[in-house]
């Protein structure tokens, strides 16, 4: 199909969607944001319960070695996400984003049922902590299509002229599902015993998060597929091989995308993880002050995010992400140092962190997506994220940990986010404004992938 007759087979398919009425726009909201939910619902409950699991699924005769193994099964679970980022980003792209939103987040809720119902140590032996791997593999494998997926969804529902706002409910989702999480665990301390935790209760939340899951592929089977991605099926343009055009025509956005994910990764670890750890560890606060303390931020995040995705529909993504960079680049080591003088300080320094990290997340999934073309847009995001998430989202307390060690200055997180901010300040000044441009260009449309040069992928039209 030649390009004059495939453009107004895509536009007649682009004009009859992307006109949605709004119940059909909040269930798109509703289909994008309740894969992360149900994730970071988990895996708030999985390193909140991290002690129990390790006396469930590991020998006794260790508690040290027990909880170490269980994180450690936590970091594989993060590790094989770049795997299945390969797999369902560049799936999407092939079958659609519904198909794979709908695959992912049942597959996770599966896993999430079966970690529920394994039986422990004391019941069938070391099988216990080699099934507990085997599940927490699969779930990750799963996980690595969820972002990736749910951003092109939202990104392609979202009206143009408010995709910041939409697609920052992505995020929304996220901090809710760590909150939930959290309170649940919060809800098990306060209504059951130690040992009633350890016997039955600590299973209550995972079967809880299966029918949650069942709900979001309910959800995500009724919605119809994105405008965009109908219009490349009308024009005939669905590419067959994604990965290799990805990789032969957007390297550069995808190193782009991979600079703003990771100051967002370190940020979001280091403000709403490793902050809790410490300030009890290092500044010698209670437990649970650090503990409200991540909380208050996260519910500022639940307010500011969508606050700061529709600032950059009014003003742009460029000047939200630059001047978020270039605060955390000044204030990350004087908040640290702030942290220094108390209580006061810290909750000072650690709110001015979470607004910055707010204005990150509000804006970095809709300007990667915005970057890559329709024709790859799925598999970029999910392997962006992924294996920057590999790399430095769960290595943040452990890299802490050890500079610390090794320097013996408790100032050490400020340079490492620096460095972050610099990462993400380079990413975001060689990207393109994106605000308000179409996702679907002219080039989305060829029949021949090769005919189109790097220069023209994802340039506005």
């Amino acid at each position: 199909m030649s390009d004059h007759t495939a453009r107004p087979a895509a536009d007649a398919a682009l004009d009859a969607v992307t006109q949605a009425d709004p119940a059909s726009l909040r269930r798109s909201v509703a289909a994008g944001a309740i894969g992360v939910f149900v994730h970071w619902f988990d895996w708030a409950v999985y390193a909140y319960l991290a002690t129990t699991i390790a006396t469930v699924f590991f020998p006794a005769d260790n508690e040290v070695a027990g909880v170490l193994s269980v994180f450690a099964v936590f970091a594989v679970s993060f590790g094989i996400r770049p795997l299945g980022a390969l797999v369902f980003g560049p799936l999407g792209d092939r079958i659609g984003r519904r198909r794979t939103l709908s695959i992912v987040i049942i597959v996770m809720s599966l896993a999430t049922l079966v970690i529920g119902l394994l039986p422990g140590y004391g019941t069938i032996g070391m099988a216990a902590p080699v099934l507990l791997v085997a599940v927490r593999l699969v779930q990750g494998f799963a996980a690595g299509g969820e972002f990736g997926s749910a951003a092109s969804f939202l990104a392609e529902y979202a009206p143009r002229a408010r995709r910041g706002f939409g697609v920052s409910w992505l995020e929304v989702g996220s901090l809710l599902g760590f909150l939930v999480g959290s309170f649940a665990f919060f809800l098990l301390s306060v209504l059951l015993t130690s040992e009633q935790i350890t016997a039955w209760g600590w299973r209550i939340p995972f079967l809880i998060a299966a029918p949650m899951g069942v709900i979001g592929y309910v959800i995500r089977t009724k919605i119809e597929d994105t405008p965009e991605y109908r219009a490349l099926e009308a024009a005939g343009s669905v590419p067959r091989s994604p990965v290799a055009e990805l990789f032969r025509s957007n390297v550069r956005q995808l190193l782009q995308a991979a600079g703003l994910m990771t100051m967002m990764h370190v940020l979001f670890y280091a403000v709403l993880t490793y902050l809790v750890n410490y300030q009890t560890e290092h500044l010698g606060h209670s437990a649970e002050s650090a503990a409200l303390l991540s909380t208050f931020a996260s519910l500022l995040g639940l307010v500011l995010v969508p606050a700061f995705g529709h600032l950059s529909d009014r003003v742009g993504r460029k000047p939200v992400v630059v001047g978020a960079a270039t605060a955390l680049l000044v204030v990350a080591t004087p908040a640290y140092l702030l942290m220094q003088t108390g209580m006061v300080g810290t909750v000072v320094a650690a709110l001015v962190l979470a607004v910055i990290l707010s204005a990150i997340l509000g804006t970095h999934a809709v300007w990667s997506a915005e970057i890559f073309p329709t024709r790859t847009r799925q598999g970029g995001l999910s392997i962006a994220y992924n294996i920057t998430a590999a790399l430095f989202a769960g290595t943040v307390p452990f890299v802490m940990t050890v500079l610390i060690t090794a320097t013996g200055s408790l100032l050490v997180p400020g340079p490492y986010l620096m460095v972050a901010a610099v990462i993400g300040l380079v990413a975001a000044l060689t990207m393109r404004e994106t605000a308000g441009s179409s996702l679907l260009q002219a080039q989305d449309l060829g029949t021949d992938p090769a005919d189109r040069s790097p220069e023209t992928v994802g340039r506005k039209s």
